[in-house]
């Protein structure tokens, strides 16, 4: 297990202030999109989707990640309309409930008005490939996740090669950092996704899982986004809806590893997996009866 003193030890997310040394903050996933490879639009309606927040924060997410567009290929959508999916649902979420409020974006257009509208985290898979992105969250006070992706959302890549993934990553992420760090933001408003299945295939993807201590390492948060992903279906065989146990599993093995944000769709199975490893990973007091 890494150690302690080498993780970063705080996440800043507006006015929030987490510690982060030992035990993980759980991502809920609340998709405002028709085609998510997960729910296939079922929380795409107003209704639906505050009360898939509902419990979402009933089952103790600690931050709720919106998005309007999903990550792979698929039809077109603007931005005019991403920003109707969004921007409403921030709002609404950031009104009713007590949690901190993430935006899965890569447009800058679309972070900026989520910003406005309370969302203290720009969740941006690209690799903040849009000018101004960096600027609206530092401006807003704001905590971005910075992604290796190899090529572009929504770009197939079913082939991706690298001499050495890890590394290609690593040097990736660091890049981001500091990108993030020149445009204003603090080291403890910026977190690291190595991208699993974006742009990796399934044995790539597990290496990267397996480095998560080397990657957590680098002095920032690291994010880790597995769930019910591609990667776990074809190493067990299993369809998407079969994949609890081994996002549960991958989770645990990112805790242990160093990850220290977990972005999930089983949030109530993903905060007893993650409160157990904090007691485990947290130092013991004396037992002086």
């Amino acid at each position: 297990m890494p150690e302690p003193e080498r993780l970063a030890p705080v996440l800043q997310l507006g006015e929030r202030r987490f510690g982060i040394r030992t035990r993980a903050l759980v991502m809920g996933i609340a998709n405002r999109t028709t085609d998510s490879f997960y729910d296939k639009g079922s929380y795409f309606a107003f209704d639906r989707f505050l009360a898939h927040c509902e419990r979402l924060v009933a089952e103790g997410a600690d931050i709720i990640d919106i998005g309007g567009v999903k990550a792979g290929p698929g039809e077109e959508v603007s931005e005019a309309e991403e920003l109707e999916r969004v921007v409403p649902a921030v709002d609404a979420v950031v009104r009713r409930f007590d949690v901190a409020v993430s935006v899965d974006t890569w447009r800058a257009a679309v972070a900026r008005e989520a910003f406005a509208a309370g969302a203290r985290v720009g969740n941006d898979i690209s690799g903040f490939v849009e000018d101004g992105y960096l600027a609206a969250a530092a401006t807003a006070g704001a905590a971005v996740v910075a992604t290796h992706i190899r090529l572009r959302p929504r770009v197939p890549d079913p082939d991706p090669h690298y001499d050495d993934v890890v590394a290609a990553v690593e040097s990736r992420l660091v890049e981001l950092a500091g990108a993030a760090l020149s445009a204003g933001l603090t080291p403890e408003r910026i977190v690291l996704d190595a991208g699993l299945d974006l742009g990796k295939t399934t044995s790539q993807s597990l290496a990267l899982l397996h480095a998560s201590s080397r990657l957590s390492r680098l002095g920032y948060p690291l994010l880790l986004s597995a769930s019910n992903k591609t990667f776990l279906g074809e190493t067990l065989g299993r369809a998407v809806a079969e994949r609890q146990d081994a996002s549960l599993a991958a989770a645990a093995l990112g805790i242990a590893g160093g990850c220290r944000v977990l972005r999930v769709h089983d949030v109530a199975g993903t905060v007893r997996v993650r409160d157990l490893l904090a007691a485990i990973l947290t130092e013991p007091t004396p037992d002086d009866s």
